[in-house]
């Protein structure tokens, strides 16, 4: 292990980085190390930039994981190289696309709680959606959390009133 490569693990370590952080900031400094075939100790900004173009355009990486991947190197530049000189703030985030999320037709939301298996999925996906609730909130449900009295919910045949 190289003692950059080193100082950069203490210093997440010292900082209670999460593993996970840890290991793809580990990843992204060994993937630059290899793109520059130096040590990112003597690189400067327009390796850098240039980094950031191979990512997106070469290895036509997702928006997100190249944001990732820069700010693992500001946080080697800034906290573990302490390099004042680089404008490291200026390599920008890519810009992710926006998607509007798929609306499903009232036959569609009809047709998917009808395929449920047993009474107890049928009960599930019509509580998630009835109430908006994600799938996580709906598993926390108990009993008790109904309000019976004010007669909102599924008829016999599983229609929703």
């Amino acid at each position: 292990m190289t003692p950059l490569r080193k100082r950069l693990l203490d210093e997440l370590r010292r900082r209670n980085y999460a593993p996970g952080t840890i290991r793809s900031y580990m990843i992204t400094f060994e993937q630059f190390r290899q793109y520059l075939g130096k040590s990112p100790a003597d690189a400067g900004g327009e390796e850098l930039r240039r980094f950031q173009l191979h990512m997106l355009r070469k290895q036509k990486l997702a928006p997100k994981t190249v944001e990732a991947r820069i700010s693992a190197l500001r946080f080697l530049y800034k906290k573990v190289l302490r390099r004042a000189d680089l404008a490291i703030d200026d390599l920008p985030f890519p810009k992710t696309a926006r998607k509007l999320p798929t609306i499903l037709s009232p036959d569609e939301v009809g047709q998917l709680i009808q395929s449920a298996v047993t009474p107890m999925h049928r009960a599930i996906l019509m509580v998630l959606y009835g109430t908006g609730a994600r799938r996580r909130e709906a598993s926390m449900l108990k009993v008790t959390d109904i309000d019976s009295r004010r007669g909102s919910g599924a008829d016999s045949e599983g229609t929703w009133r």
